[in-house]
């Protein structure tokens, strides 16, 4: 047997840590890495291969055939030199012939040593170094072995050893030598040549060559102790399919495993930094909106107030004049001129108060609004313009750091670019700033007013929401007062229409302050939802993201355990 079982079972053991090794790499999406994977994979399953080369009627198909063991001929044997062509010699289910050119086929047969085996059987080394490339180009730098067959009679043809100098220097590939046919000479003739070859092929550059006499003749007719075949499979099995070379070999595939998987951990590690680096990007957006609502919704709060206590400061001038004129003295003295003087009658006397009270209190909280609006407008423009300015310059576009999540770097600098754009759409639309829900009075303002900037429609927009709130809240407290002053002329009680004008002040008030923060806190509060409404992709994709590095990195140090497993229980003697 040519290969050795426990070469096998380590060798099924590392092919299955690749091919889940080729599933991650299909998973990460990654066309250069699968591909990398692709083809170690199918070098691991790729049986050993022999590359036999010599002279024509050298006796390289008889080699073959015995060397195989095979209970039929792989290499056809003809008294005539065979073509020039190449043969590669695999296993398959049935008996087929690929002619792949005119200088190489693939002959598959359905022998069961060739699952592990495959056999390049060259023609002559001088057809090989005149004509083409083949062999030097394909199959050289994949063998596991070489093996040069010479006649034992001669093993001095030149093209072989010019065909050997081919494919030493660039290629320094595992070589033995054969010399085949040694029962056509005797022992003392054999001896000569093997020291022969021996001298020559440590002249040539090869250090300690390897040389086997071996009768291919003898080995197919059973004489097993004749044909010295059984030196050259212990020399395979040691140096090639088992032992050191099975080893070394196994090694080479683990290594290119690892390093592999080293690509995909730096891979991970600068898409972990990326995804710090953005989430970090959307906590700052977070905290700047949270801190310019907190700014706009103080102003709103100093508005309120001031309005209020304008509110108060008139309404207590008129209480006091409401007061003092419903005095006795004062009454008796309207009541006596107003048989005079109309407009001095008590009556004509509670009109102008109303009057004056609706006047001094639209004078004063238009004006208030007025000013208090536009640093209000400020404020929510400026959390828009800010977030705007942090999209555009902030440090979170993504690199392409990593070949191996390039598809994942252009998903997420392509998701980032929408959210440039998307937000820049956003701040030239003015409907973005208005909500007929909250500001049903507007509903007729065009959102066109101020097209490119919909954020300095802002002021006018809460000039007159405000204004609007402010003249119902207080036309509502006149018409109470109105009914009020009414009933005085069925009866004068001061002190009941002055508590009853009182109250309805103080009702006024609270539904003022209500409407107030409902509607300004409520705007500022909606504003700031519909800006962070243009993140909701980004907020999908760093989701995802997070659960997929999990993922990959779970993936990742299952594969690294078990490879490093398989490292350590692998000496190479």
């Amino acid at each position: 047997m040519i290969i050795n079982p426990r070469t096998l079972a380590l060798r099924a053991q590392v092919e299955d840590i690749v091919k889940d090794l080729q599933h991650l790499s299909q998973e990460i999406g990654n066309k250069e890495l699968a591909g990398m994977v692709g083809e170690l994979r199918n070098r691991m399953t790729e049986p050993y291969m022999f590359v036999i080369v010599g002279e024509v009627k050298a006796g390289k198909s008889s080699f073959v055939n015995a060397l195989l063991e095979s209970e039929r001929e792989i290499c056809a044997v003809a008294p005539q030199p065979m073509t020039d062509t190449i043969q590669q010699i695999l296993y398959g289910e049935k008996e087929e012939i690929v002619v792949v050119n005119p200088y190489l086929k693939k002959v598959f047969l359905p022998i069961d040593i060739l699952r592990d085996i495959a056999v390049v059987d060259t023609p002559g080394t001088n057809s090989i170094v005149e004509r083409h490339q083949e062999i030097t180009e394909h199959f050289i730098p994949a063998s596991d072995l070489v093996i040069f067959v010479f006649e034992a009679k001669n093993p001095y043809r030149q093209s072989a050893w010019d065909f050997f100098d081919f494919i030493h220097k660039d290629w320094h590939k595992k070589i033995i030598f054969v010399l085949q046919q040694k029962d056509l000479l005797s022992e003392e003739d054999l001896a000569v040549n093997e020291r022969g070859l021996y001298d020559y092929a440590v002249k040539k550059g090869l250090a300690e060559p390897v040389i086997y006499a071996v009768s291919a003749k003898a080995e197919l007719e059973g004489r097993y102790d004749q044909s010295n075949f059984s030196t050259v499979r212990d020399y395979i099995r040691t140096h090639v399919t088992g032992g050191r070379g099975a080893a070394l070999k196994l090694k080479n595939n683990i290594s290119t495993s690892a390093n592999i998987l080293e690509r995909v951990d730096v891979g991970l590690h600068t898409r972990a930094e990326q995804l710090k680096a953005d989430t970090a990007f959307r906590l700052d957006i977070r905290q700047t909106l949270d801190n310019q609502e907190n700014k706009s919704n103080h102003q709103v709060g100093q508005l309120i107030e001031n309005l209020l206590n304008g509110y108060d400061r008139i309404t207590k001038s008129v209480g006091q004049e409401l007061a003092n004129g419903l005095s006795f003295p004062s009454m008796l003295k309207r009541s006596f001129m107003g048989i005079f003087s109309k407009q001095a009658s008590i009556t004509d006397w509670l009109d102008e108060l109303a009057k004056k009270l609706e006047l001094n209190l639209n004078a004063e909280l238009r004006t208030k609004l007025n000013d208090g609006v536009v640093d209000l407008a400020d404020s929510v423009q400026q959390m828009a313009k800010m977030i705007d300015l942090k999209i555009r310059n902030g440090s979170t576009a993504v690199r392409n750091d990593s070949y191996i999540f390039e598809d994942i770097s252009e998903k997420r600098s392509s998701v980032l670019r929408e959210l440039q754009d998307a937000f820049a759409r956003f701040m030239s639309r003015s409907e973005n700033f208005t909500d007929t829900r909250i500001f049903p009075e507007n509903a007729s303002v065009s959102p066109n007013i101020a097209a490119g900037s919909g954020a300095a429609i802002i002021g006018m927009i809460l000039a007159t929401v405000t204004h609007v709130a402010v003249l119902d809240i207080t036309g509502g407290v006149l018409a109470g007062i109105g009914m009020l002053f009414a009933g005085i002329t069925a009866g004068i009680q001061r002190k009941k229409i002055v508590q009853g004008y009182e109250e309805e002040i103080r009702q006024g008030r609270n539904r003022m302050e209500e409407a107030l923060e409902s509607k300004l806190r409520g705007y500022v509060r909606t504003i700031k939802t519909r800006i962070d409404e243009n993140f909701v992709e980004l907020d999908a994709l760093l989701a995802n993201e997070e659960v997929q590095i999990v993922h990959f990195r779970e993936r990742h140090a299952a594969l690294v355990g078990r490879l490093t497993e398989i490292d350590r229980g692998l000496v190479v003697e």
